[in-house]
């Protein structure tokens, strides 16, 4: 699976909209196998969901993103985990160990995993996931 983080200066990039940078990630299960920056310059919606999937990324974990690029993502077999927030590598330890519902991760404003919710591709059903 082929993870995207959206950084700024070493933490989660606010909003998804306007990162420059991603974090990419291939894992296997809980196991980090490779990593490498990637610049996303990229400022219209269609071209940046058609840059993620050049890079192959399966999931995004993001802090705030619009509605409708995520609308656009997860119709681009995106899957978007959205309203995070942290330090990249503590986000993406919790992401390998399932442990990223935890409250310490919600953005401020969230009230924690009742208002965060995982769209796109549910692994466990084969389909969208519900909102």
């Amino acid at each position: 699976m082929i993870v995207a983080i959206p950084v700024w200066q070493g933490r989660v990039s606010p909003v998804f909209d306007v990162a420059g940078q991603l974090l990419v990630v291939q894992t296997d299960g809980s196991v980090e196998l490779a990593r490498r920056q990637e610049a996303i310059p990229e400022e219209d919606p269609h071209r940046r969901v058609q840059r993620l999937q050049a890079l192959g990324v399966e999931t995004l974990i993001c802090g705030a993103i619009s509605r409708p690029l995520e609308d656009l993502l997860v119709a681009g077999r995106i899957d978007v985990i959205p309203r995070i927030c942290g330090d990249a590598e503590d986000v993406l330890r919790a992401f390998l160990s399932v442990e990223l519902e935890e409250d310490r991760f919600a953005m401020p404003g969230c009230c924690g995993q009742k208002q965060r919710r995982r769209r796109g591709r549910c692994r466990r059903r084969g389909g969208r996931s519900e909102e």
